[in-house]
């Protein structure tokens, strides 16, 4: 009976440490914004664009400051699918992160002569796994940032 009841308790033990280290995840500083972030804007140019990627925002020596890069992949009805390759540089003010690129490399254009500018992006913290904000580029969006999962190895 006793090593029933230790064994129950060992159990309980182990169990209420899983949530307790997916509630420290959830919990992070919600201006804590270093890390690898997936995004995706709502449809835009009458719903003939979309444009998704992803981001990783790195240390920068100064306060509120980080460096980044993106890969933003915009598909369009009209002239197809361009992949671009960009450097940034983010900012963040309280709960406030401005996202300010460069291109670096275009990787995939579909339309012959298309100009392609650097996306930047004006975002709200929500938490520690959620942006929100607008893209502001040669069109705006709503767009949603979700920082990526951490995997184990």
């Amino acid at each position: 009976m006793l090593k029933r009841l230790s064994l129950a308790c060992l159990t309980l033990a182990l169990a209420s440490m899983v949530p307790a280290t997916a509630q420290a995840r959830q919990d992070r500083d919600p201006g804590d914004v270093l890390g690898n972030w997936s995004f995706q804007t709502k449809p835009y140019r009458n719903g003939q664009c979309i444009m998704s990627g992803t981001a990783r925002l790195k240390p920068h020596p100064e306060e509120g400051l980080y460096n980044c890069e993106l890969t933003a992949v915009e598909v369009c009805s009209m002239w197809g699918r361009s992949v671009v390759v960009q450097s940034c540089k983010a900012r963040r003010f309280n709960n406030q992160v401005s996202i300010r690129s460069d291109i670096e490399q275009v990787v995939e254009s579909k339309a012959e002569g298309l100009v392609y500018v650097p996306d930047n992006f004006a975002l709200t913290v929500q938490d520690a796994r959620r942006m929100y904000g607008s893209l502001v580029s040669a069109a705006t969006a709503p767009v949603e940032f979700i920082r990526a999962e951490e995997g184990i190895s």
